[in-house]
């Protein structure tokens, strides 16, 4: 099933009246089944069952009751009741995708399937609760059903957490510590020792220190249910890469001083299904020079593509991204660069990937490259660069046929993602370490400061408002149903519209 089939689509292939009437309980004794409409509704509520974390029905199960209806000649009004039919269907898969699951929301590229967020807020203004959160990091909430869950480091990194906030209420349900440092080591101003996002899956939580361990909780005791320490490289400054899911098992970048590899971890128990050590760092390690093994560092989190029917985890690295085979771990193309400490995710859209990179070690690039090589794919698969205003910590937002940039020192552009073509470029003002999400129809850019700026997504700049609160934003934003939550270096808030928060 094609999931970009819409409900205009599929009204477009109709060429006779139809009605929708309740087929029997025997599917195969149906009259006429209109085929793009049935496959849309098979692929809406398996992404559903996915999901839902039930795991006590086997998915061959999925029949979804729903699809007894059916769509039989006749010359009712069709185009009434197929819309209500489609109103339903969409309906439940705005409900499918209503978690806020992993670092940049549902499929990891900054998007919200939200409505009604306001447009304003301030200390009181549109605030349904305020909760302090221990400790200090940077990590993203990640929200599934009447949980956010967050995690800290606490003690000066001695003591690393994780916690979750009931979302109803702001009342914090767990408070867990999962490892203990005995020496922290030093940090980088701008990072913590709690600054990798972490995954919900089901009814258990994935949680990740870099250096420090990985863990996996369950969401509703809180108990642990595995850990994981063996994972051994060092990164002086702390990590930043966040999990990521790939069917049963946990992927994570692991770029260190001394070892730089990509590892997935069987979700069930916490042990290596694959470990992939980075190839194409040959000439570094021979010829450290004087930042020795910190330019081999990386921090970034891998995006999980589909290419071809082959599942791609696109993960930037020192001196080059890569792309491997999410089953195996075998590597199947990279592009080559001159530079280290990525943080920016990719994003892609429209067959293109859109990776932040280096040229020469402080030359800041965006590539645009088909992900569709093998090999060394620089001189036959990159489509466009850029080289002006391109982030090294926000990752990139593509909304439609554009693609947005906000760049650590607040100035934004937007282009087109196919030509590359320059649409606008503004100065926000200050700066920024969060990535920008898409919500209820505006873009929405958190600065450094507490500020956040909204604004219209399109080939003109449009400011919708700018928001302040207290403390520094450094973790991205998150939204789910109508709420939107941010995260201070000190508070959680919880922000929505008040009206519809006292129905």
């Amino acid at each position: 099933m094609n999931r970009s089939v819409s409900g205009k689509d599929i009204l477009q292939r109709v060429e006779q009246p139809w009605k929708i009437v309740f087929a029997p309980r025997d599917l195969s004794k149906r009259e006429q089944v209109h085929e793009p409409l049935f496959s849309a509704a098979k692929w809406i509520f398996r992404r559903r069952w996915q999901q839902s974390g039930d795991s006590n029905v086997p998915p061959n199960r999925i029949k979804c009751h729903l699809l007894r209806v059916c769509l039989v000649n006749s010359n009712g009004d069709f185009r009434m009741r197929l819309h209500a039919l489609l109103a339903v269907l969409f309906f439940n898969l705005t409900s499918a995708r209503a978690d806020w699951p992993q670092f940049r929301g549902p499929e990891g590229q900054g998007h919200a399937v939200v409505q009604d967020l306001p447009d304003e807020w301030n200390e009181t203004k549109n605030v349904t609760w305020k909760v302090p959160v221990p400790g200090r990091g940077h990590s993203s909430p990640v929200i599934r059903g009447d949980q956010v869950w967050l995690t800290t480091a606490v003690e000066e990194g001695r003591s690393l957490r994780a916690v979750c906030i009931e979302c109803s209420t702001g009342r914090m349900v767990h408070d867990v510590e999962l490892f203990r440092v005995e020496e922290p080591g030093r940090i980088h101003a701008k990072n913590s020792y709690a600054t990798p996002t972490s995954l919900i899956d089901g009814d258990r939580v994935y949680v990740h220190f870099g250096v420090g361990g990985t863990a996996c909780l369950s969401t509703g005791s809180g108990e642990l249910v595995w850990k994981q320490t063996g994972l051994a490289y060092t990164q002086p400054y702390a990590g930043a890469s966040s999990p990521v899911l790939y069917e049963d098992v946990i992927i994570l970048n692991c770029d260190g001083t001394d070892e730089q590899f990509v590892v997935a971890l069987n979700k069930w128990n916490g042990q290596i299904v694959w470990k992939t050590p980075r190839a194409h760092l040959e000439e570094q390690k021979k010829n450290p020079g004087e930042r020795g093994g910190f330019a081999l560092m990386a921090y970034a989190t891998p995006l999980v593509i589909s290419v071809n029917g082959v599942p791609q985890v696109v993960s930037p690295a020192a001196d080059h991204v890569a792309a491997y085979d999410a089953r195996t771990g075998e590597e199947i193309w990279w592009l080559g660069y001159k530079g280290f400490s990525e943080v920016a995710r990719p994003v892609y859209s429209k067959g293109i990937l859109l990776i932040a990179g280096f040229e020469n070690v402080s030359e800041r690039v965006l590539y645009a490259v088909r992900p569709d090589g093998r090999g060394d794919i620089r001189q036959t698969h990159l489509l466009w660069r850029l080289e002006e205003g391109i982030p090294h910590v926000p990752s990139p937002l593509v909304v439609a046929d554009e693609l947005y940039l906000i760049a650590d020192d607040g100035i934004a552009t937007c282009l087109d993602v196919v030509s590359g073509e320059e649409h606008w470029k503004e100065r926000i003002g200050g700066k920024f370490s969060a990535s920008p999400i898409y919500a209820d129809g505006k873009i929405y850019l958190c600065s450094e400061a507490g500020k956040t700026t909204l604004i219209t997504p399109g080939k003109e700049f449009q400011r919708v408002s700018q928001n302040q609160l207290d403390g520094s934003l450094m973790a991205s934003p998150a939204a789910v149903g109508r709420t939107l939550y941010l995260r201070s270096d000190t508070h959680l808030y919880r922000i929505e519209k008040t009206a519809l928060n006292s129905l």
